[in-house]
């Protein structure tokens, strides 16, 4: 590789660059999770890694990339962990023993040690064990979802140290501040460490309990990716293929956890509609309006696979499997006409007894109107108005307004759509608010 400094210098930089943030993006999990089981400190991996990033940039650009980019990553930051140590305490027992073994992979010839870890092109082998690479991604994840943070630390840590996303990158897709992004990630990793919240898996009588917190941080994730909740795109599909790739290793690492295969569907369900819910100039095209043609079928077949994987354990569908198999309803249906609107009604009553919400409520009243009878529908969504329980939401009088149009109360309908336009932040579906407000004039 040229230098940075030559003729090509400033291509080869950019060319750098490149190549540094493909390794993280793809196994920064990894790197961070050894990392962090390696030094016992899950700050102090993070920070670390980090530093590692900014060396390789300048390094990478003067040596030429490594035969194993990975490898180099953890030994720099190895090293780099090493040093933190011995600025805290000379004569730390952490340190002696961590140098100690640093000085003996230094020592060993070969990519490979002796037991089989991986070594970073220049004979060191690294605290890298592969029998231990899915625990430590797995432990991770646990860590990142911790129920000692709040929602908006889980998910921004998650992204940042699972996910691999830069805070520039997560502060955009959720239309705030880099700085607060910044707080949050910092805070969260001072949370956790003064909660002394230990890097492994929780015990497997609370791996269960705390599953579920790191499925609803992937859920929040994919949800603000296929229908941002403001901005000027409908679809942020950086955060859905993140979404979508770390429950693919989550599946993948727990194979006997049905819900986990039953947000796996729901993901590769869902974005498989997602070519033809956008037209040409990014605006938002209806479900009846979509030309299925250009719907993903290979996901749709994954999604069909892995609902299939979390059915078959006959413990039946929790709430991400049942939210999938209204995926696989729609998935299935050559039309709109073609869709079976009473089984998906079923199925939302079932989704309404195991995690009641009145988003699940109006939903029901969606696909009730769709099966026919949208006086019965409006009646479900007057209950929800009735009691108050979306203030503020834009969805509320959207779906009135749908329904009293369909009963041809046309004043109101207009009315509800209005509203529903002024409290929307999305720009996208505004635009379509206010296309069936105007057609009802």
């Amino acid at each position: 590789m040229p230098g940075a400094n030559g003729p090509d210098g400033p291509r080869s930089t950019e060319r750098v660059r490149r190549a540094v943030e493909a390794v993280w993006r793809i196994e920064s999990a990894r790197i961070v999770g050894a990392l962090a089981r390696y030094t016992g400190n899950f700050e102090l991996a993070e920070d670390v890694a980090q530093e590692a990033l900014a060396e390789a940039l300048v390094a990478w650009a003067r040596d030429g990339e490594p035969a194993n980019p990975v490898g180099w990553l953890l030994a720099t930051a190895r090293r780099r962990a090493i040093d933190a140590f011995r600025r805290r305490s000379a004569l730390d027992a952490r340190y002696a023993l961590m140098a100690g073994q640093l000085a003996e992979g230094e020592a060993t010839s070969g990519a490979l040690g002796a037991r089989g870890g991986i070594g970073d092109g220049r004979g060191n082998e690294l605290p890298w064990d592969p029998d231990r690479v899915d625990d430590d991604v797995l432990a991770l994840m646990f860590v990142a979802c911790h129920p000692v943070l709040s929602r908006e630390a889980r998910v921004a840590l998650t992204l940042r140290v699972v996910a691999g996303l830069s805070s520039e990158e997560i502060a955009r897709a959720f239309l705030v501040p880099v700085p607060t992004v910044q707080a949050r990630i910092t805070r969260a990793k001072k949370t956790i460490a003064a909660a002394k919240v230990p890097f492994e898996l929780p015990p497997a009588e609370e791996r269960r309990e705390r599953l579920g917190g790191v499925l609803s941080v992937l859920y929040v994730i994919f949800t603000e990716g296929s229908t941002a909740t403001a901005g000027e795109s409908l679809l942020r599909t950086d955060l859905t293929h993140e979404a979508l790739r770390l429950s693919r290793m989550l599946a993948a690492m727990l194979p006997d956890e049905t819900e986990v295969h039953g947000l796996l569907a729901l993901f590769e369900l869902t974005s498989a509609r997602f070519p033809a819910r956008t037209g040409p100039s990014g605006e938002a095209v209806l479900l009846e309006d979509q030309d299925r043609r250009l719907w993903d079928h290979s996901a749709i077949r994954r999604g069909l696979a892995a609902l299939d994987r979390a059915s078959g354990a006959g413990r039946g569908l929790g709430p991400y499997g049942l939210q999938a198999a209204i995926a696989a309803c729609h998935a299935q249906a050559s039309s709109i006409a073609e869709t079976d609107w009473e089984r998906i009604v079923l199925l939302y009553e079932a989704l309404g007894r195991v995690a009641p919400s009145p988003i699940v409520e109006l939903n029901r009243a969606v696909a009730i109107a769709m099966a026919g009878r949208p006086g019965q529908a409006l009646a479900v969504v007057d209950d929800l108005v009735a009691t108050d329980r979306l203030s503020g939401s834009h969805l509320l009088p959207s779906v009135r307004g749908e329904l009293l149009t369909r009963l041809g109360r046309t004043a109101e309908a207009r009315a509800e759509l209005e509203l529903a336009a002024r409290l929307c932040r999305n720009e996208r579906e505004r635009e379509v608010l206010v296309r069936k407000a105007s057609a009802l004039a």
